[in-house]
């Protein structure tokens, strides 16, 4: 009960549940970039919102496989096939053993999500079989997959009733994003911090599952580089010497040493694994109590087809 990589495409890997409650011991919470998105896939095809999928970036991936199952695709807008047919992204896909499925190149966002009827089974170290690769732990040998890597499923009796999701809960892929942000601890050391919520960002080149370097304005921190380390976390905004922003992704360590002069709201923290180069961005300013009013808005609305959304946002 197999499915086999033929093309593996630029980054795939394995991910699942985030490593949780271990950053204090300097170990990242890694899992899904865009968890959401992920938990739709998993939803319509009958797994739990964390187990094992695949994440692609930006060239997608294509699988043969070696037994009947269901699968189901997510995420960043990309034309997929079946045998050369066209499937549709959230909807269960019926796939029969000899099956080749494509999951193409990322037109709009940057990750699709691969979900299989009984999840992927994977290396479980330190409670998660997320890859993590800075590390090269998790996953499949702690690193993205390669051509004729051989995935296998954790339960192969897996029961699915096809489904798709409805079109309430399909999130946009967009070409220009809004985040909601918050101030953080360092805010008042940088240059009219005013302009952090006033400005339209343009989302560099370096971005990854670490974190996403942001340009159009610059601030001057005041910063000479020896600053202690402090902790931080996905969603942590920081402002290096150079005065551009840094947003801190899934993958990003777990201490810094650049003011943190704001913080992505957790309601919004999923997007940030579909913020692709180019694209624009703009922060919202949220009060703290705001942000809390707002999060609770956003997983009643969620629940109703995803029972366990505060788990995954």
């Amino acid at each position: 009960m197999t499915v086999v990589v033929e093309k593996p495409g630029l980054q795939t890997t394995i991910q699942a549940r985030p490593r949780t409650g271990q950053r204090h011991l300097g170990v990242p919470a890694s899992g899904p970039a865009d968890p959401l998105s992920m938990a739709l896939a998993n939803r319509l095809v009958g797994n739990s919102s964390f187990a094992g999928a695949l994440e692609t970036t930006l060239t997608g991936v294509t699988l043969k496989f070696r037994c009947d199952t269901f699968v189901a695709v997510t995420g960043a807008i990309a034309r997929c096939a079946l045998n050369g047919l066209s499937v549709q992204q959230h909807e269960t896909i019926t796939v029969k053993a000899g099956d080749v499925l494509v999951v193409g190149a990322a037109e709009r966002g940057v990750r699709s999500y691969v979900a299989f009827a009984g999840g992927l089974a994977a290396d479980d170290v330190l409670g998660s079989v997320s890859t993590y690769l800075p590390a090269g732990f998790g996953g499949h040998e702690g690193r993205a997959l390669q051509r004729d890597d051989e995935l296998s499923f954790c339960d192969t009796a897996a029961r699915v009733s096809p489904n798709a999701t409805p079109a309430e809960f399909r999130v946009p892929m967009l070409n220009a994003w809004t985040l909601r942000a918050g101030r953080s601890v360092e805010t008042p050391s940088i240059s009219d911090p005013e302009r952090l919520f006033d400005t339209r960002f343009t989302v560099a080149n370096r971005s990854d599952r670490m974190g996403i370097k942001l340009e159009g304005a610059s601030f001057d921190t005041g910063s000479d580089g020896t600053m202690a380390s402090v902790p931080v976390f996905p969603g942590t905004i920081q402002c290096p010497e150079d005065g551009s922003l840094f947003i801190m992704s899934v993958d990003a360590g777990t201490t810094g040493g650049y003011p943190r002069v704001a913080k992505v709201t957790r309601m919004d923290l999923h997007l940030l694994g579909q913020l692709r180069p180019g694209n624009s961005l703009t922060l919202i300013e949220r009060r703290d109590t705001d942000a809390a009013i707002e999060l609770a808005e956003k997983l009643a609305y969620w629940r109703a087809w995803l029972p366990d959304i505060a788990d995954v946002i």
